[in-house]
């Protein structure tokens, strides 16, 4: 819920899914999670304007620009594990393919060829990889003298987990009570089985795990040219697919 341009990260990332035509959302909750809560209850009226009659207490929106989606929200525990709280999900998801991310990072990934990829493959699940930013400037040595420098660029090897999961539901079969981390032994068993694909993005991905990341989304945000905003046309409300 930190703020980006005056929204929180979950906007952000729910906008880029709803860009691609991806509208139904279910959030597992967790720590402060009655603060998303209260944010989604309110949304509708914090979006528009009102007119509030005060002797009875009845609000009415007069303009209202809301996004079209539908948001789930389901308390999976206070101190549950990352694939602990998939796994309680299981009865929400259902039995059909869905997709999956965190709520610390955004990206210009492009949501409709991930899935794409991923029904194209059959296996159980796919994670986005990427090569984020070095947060330092590289130097490649010769002896003492410097052979090249390059300022804070993207990391050359050694791609990451990005998010941005495509799981069939299958993957339930792999998560066993509220202490299994999604990350551990699922994802390491489903890589060795053959049933872990990567999609690869080369575009822009940050997470926001620092005041740091926060003031680098906030100066990106503040240029009206933000990669993952561009990604989603700036818009939450385009019509229905």
């Amino acid at each position: 819920m930190v703020e980006i341009g005056h929204k929180p990260m979950l906007w952000h990332i729910m906008n880029l899914y709803a860009f691609h035509g991806f509208r139904e959302f279910v959030v597992a909750l967790g720590y402060k999670g009655e603060v998303i809560k209260h944010y989604f209850l309110n949304y509708y009226h914090d979006q528009s304007d009102l007119q509030i009659d005060l002797k009875t207490g009845s609000v009415r929106a007069i303009r209202s620009t809301p996004s079209d989606w539908t948001v789930r929200l389901v308390d999976t525990g206070l101190h549950v594990q990352t694939g602990g709280r998939l796994a309680r999900l299981r009865d929400v998801v259902g039995g059909e393919t869905f997709m999956l991310t965190y709520g610390d990072g955004v990206s210009d990934v492009d949501i409709g060829r991930l899935l794409a990829f991923h029904r194209a493959h059959k296996k159980i699940a796919t994670v986005t990889s990427v090569r984020p930013v070095a947060r330092f400037g590289e130097i490649v040595l010769d002896g003492t003298r410097v052979a090249s420098f390059k300022e804070k660029p993207q990391v050359g090897e050694g791609a990451i987990n990005g998010g941005f999961f495509v799981f069939d539901p299958r993957v339930f079969d792999y998560l066993h009570g509220d202490d299994t981390v999604l990350e551990g032994t699922p994802l390491e068993t489903l890589a060795r089985e053959g049933q872990l694909m990567a999609f690869q993005h080369d575009g822009f991905w940050q997470c926001m795990d620092t005041m740091r990341d926060k003031q680098v989304l906030e100066k990106l945000w503040a240029t009206g040219n933000a990669p993952w905003a561009r990604a989603a046309s700036g818009s939450a409300t385009l019509p229905r697919r």
